[in-house]
């Protein structure tokens, strides 16, 4: 099983620029609060979550090609290596989110981006973000626009849940971080 000291090297050698390592720690984080909300491991979830982009840096045209083979050979757990693989279910990979890991992976991914922009513009960051707000964001298509909300509902709908749920669990998630996630805010 992976280890998140064991992601974070793996992940760390690979990926330098500073807004995909930003995302790796968001989708950890957001991966965390999956875990204890599916009370699954949450060191293994987050471990996961780290990992997820592992060759976007050098490979963006071609994410996920120089994933599996790769991880594999490092000895990262092949139901590990097929969860990372699964995040890009229909866009970049033919591996279907079968597993809640894989499902909350896949629908988080996109989610964390829209929760970073919402707590970037707020004096307090994600503090004091509520789903209220982060509601009002998410059905403006104009906000975070590159970041997908099908794929997001996608996800929900994999998981059985509505986006404002998902995003509590996350939001919820993420608050402890927010200086390691840089969203202490505006004002801070």
């Amino acid at each position: 099983m992976l280890t998140l000291e064991r992601a974070k090297e793996l992940n760390d050698r690979e990926v330098t620029e500073h807004h995909l390592v930003i995302h790796a720690k968001n989708v950890m984080y957001a991966m965390g609060a999956m875990a204890d909300h599916f009370g699954e491991d949450r060191e293994h979830w987050m471990a996961v979550g780290y990992l997820h982009d592992y060759d976007y840096e050098k490979y963006p045209d071609e994410h996920l090609k120089h994933t599996e083979k790769e991880l594999l050979a490092e000895g990262v757990d092949a139901d590990d290596v097929r969860a990372i693989m699964s995040h890009g279910y229909g866009i970049c990979s033919d591996v279907e989110p079968v597993t809640d890991m894989e499902k909350s992976l896949f629908a988080v991914d996109e989610l964390t981006g829209i929760i970073q922009a919402c707590a970037r513009m707020r004096p307090n960051g994600i503090s004091d973000l509520e789903v209220k707000s982060f509601m009002k964001k998410f059905k403006d298509k104009k906000f975070a626009a590159k970041c997908d909300r099908e794929l997001i509902q996608r996800g929900c709908g994999m998981l059985g849940m509505d986006v404002a749920t998902l995003a509590e669990i996350c939001i919820e998630g993420m608050k402890p971080y927010a200086a390691d996630i840089e969203l202490t805010g505006t004002g801070a």
